[in-house]
């Protein structure tokens, strides 16, 4: 059973990896396409809307749901010892055909609806089937860990930290799916089909974000498990407080998915009060990502000191930077610079007034690059390849090609960032083929005053391409080296501090009903709104 679920977790890793190289090649092909040398409607039998779907649904759907499944997987049998492998391997299959039916709906039916399941916008039928076996396959994983948890604690009263977090993560995805899943049965679904005429486009795109913001937790969640967890042990310190980490977790469960609206500022038909309100919720999100900063901050002063760092800040120094035996920090310590810019630069998204300066600029995709694309995607491809070296008994070949990745990373995000964001300030577009018009001296629409800020842009997607390049170059280097150690499902983590023997922060039951009347007052008002001012 262990062989079968290594093989398991393995691929679970691997396939969204290698199709993270056509994710990759879309993003440099955006850039390319914003600052007009790319001058086009396609390029190589692609159209750039295909492009921009294909990328966001590898980057942010394919790679995201099976990293953190197969993430799961590992951490349920490496502290529980319990999992059902038959439903587990289910879960992967449903997965794999969803993923497959997205990729021939986005290649070969020239599907081009962004990523997002925002109507008026529709897909063909397989998109959304294909959408939708992905996330019941997650959802199979998920339910496969019940038992287990449930068994374990009959036995005892203490959750561990990453058995929390894992399952905190699932909860919150599959809160937020449901919504999202009732938008593509009951509408997209339909219409795609040509069983009805016409659908409630406020309505889906209220249920789209009802999913669509929460999405970034469930993106988020693994890492911090990682940082949780791993982080400590990689600079031989100790978490600093693991009720710390278990509130932060709480605190997610309650906000995560009563904030949605904040997306919708612009979209008349709901109430000002209800967005005002959705939009204080929103900051309350930012108050566990604090308590992480504060507790991961402690726990590298914590490490830094062990080894002899002093002084109220030259502590710093004494963290493996340049250590390539303790490779995982750099991705660690890379993505927390970026997620901080990220998380400043969100507070304008989530303001209600300030928000509508840069509502549909490409200040939003900057943002969220800094934020899921820096210490989530760092956080991802720096746990992949620790797993997939466990699982495999491999060792990382190139391992000083592996040190300079998420450096290059924190770099070039950084310069893309400020480009899309300074751009949008100054009104560019998201999701618009700029090599057509605005970067197209061609075009009656050319905007000279535009441009530095889409070649700043582009600067920064160069070297993040770069560093991407050195990325596979790591990952298939490690694939294809020789076994050198037993294989095995292994999450090496420290100790913490203090334990959180709380049965509150062991237990879900009273957080989940908190959660489900956030909900329902944040959102009830909302619907009546909407059906209000739409006529049903």
């Amino acid at each position: 059973m262990e062989k079968a679920l290594k093989k398991l977790i393995f691929w679970e890793l691997v396939i969204p990896i290698i199709l993270l190289i056509l994710g990759i090649y879309h993003g440099l092909m955006q850039v390319l396409y914003r600052v007009g040398i790319i001058k086009s409607i396609d390029f190589l039998g692609l159209n750039y809307y295909q492009g921009l779907t294909l990328h966001g649904v590898v980057n942010a759907i394919a790679l995201t749901t099976f990293f953190a499944v197969a993430f799961g997987n590992a951490i349920i049998y490496h502290y529980l010892r319990r999992i059902n492998t038959a439903i587990a391997w289910l879960s992967f299959w449903l997965m794999l055909i969803g993923t497959l039916l997205v990729a021939y709906a986005i290649l070969i039916q020239k599907t081009d609806v962004l990523y997002t399941f925002y109507p008026p916008l529709i897909a063909p039928p397989t998109f959304y089937i294909g959408a939708v076996l992905l996330v019941i396959g997650s959802w199979i994983a998920f339910f496969n860990w019940i038992p287990s948890y449930l068994s374990y604690k009959k036995e005892n009263k203490y959750t561990p930290l990453a058995v929390y977090g894992i399952l905190t993560t699932f909860l919150i995805w599959f809160l937020c799916t449901i919504p999202v899943a009732v938008e593509i049965l009951f509408m997209l679904l339909p219409k795609s089909l040509g069983l009805v005429e016409n659908i409630n486009n406020l309505l889906a795109r209220t249920l789209f974000w009802m999913f669509g913001h929460a999405l970034v937790y469930f993106w988020l969640l693994p890492v911090y498990i990682a940082l949780y967890t791993l982080l400590p042990k990689v600079i031989s310190s100790k978490l600093f407080s693991d009720t710390f980490a278990r509130v932060s977790f709480v605190l997610f469960i309650l906000f995560s998915i009563p904030v949605g609206v904040h997306h919708q500022y612009a979209d008349p038909g709901i109430g000002t009060t209800w967005k005002l309100i959705q939009g204080v919720l929103t900051f309350m999100v930012a108050i566990p990502s604090f308590i992480t900063a504060f507790t991961v901050s402690a726990t590298l002063e914590y490490g830094a000191r062990k080894n002899g760092g002093n002084g109220l800040l030259t502590w710093l120094f004494k963290l493996p930077y340049f250590d390539k035996e303790k490779w995982l920090f750099a991705y660690f310590i890379s993505g927390l610079f970026v997620f901080i810019l990220g998380g400043i630069t969100g507070i304008v998204n989530a303001s209600y007034n300030v928000n509508l300066v840069v509502h549909n600029s490409s200040y939003v995709p900057g943002h969220f690059h800094l934020t899921v694309g820096g210490l989530v995607f760092l956080g991802i491809l720096g746990v992949s390849l620790y797993l997939i070296s466990k699982v495999t008994g491999k060792e990382i070949r190139f391992k000083s090609l592996n040190l300079l990745v998420p450096y290059m990373w924190l770099i070039g995000s950084v310069i893309f960032g400020i480009g899309m964001m300074g751009g949008g300030i100054f009104g560019i577009p998201r999701r618009t083929n700029l090599g057509l018009t605005y970067s197209n001296p061609d075009s009656p629409l050319y905007n000279p005053d535009w441009m530095i800020w889409n070649y700043i842009a582009l600067v920064g997607g160069i070297i993040m391409f770069l560093a991407m390049v050195f990325y596979f170059i790591v990952f298939f280097g490690l694939l294809f080296s020789k076994k050198v150690s037993e294989e095995k499902i292994e999450i090496e983590y420290a100790e913490s501090l203090d334990r959180a023997d709380s049965k509150l922060l062991n237990d879900f039951k009273i957080w989940i009903v908190l959660a489900l009347i956030l909900i329902v007052i944040a959102y009830t008002f909302v619907y009546f709104d909407v059906i209000k001012s739409t006529g049903g």
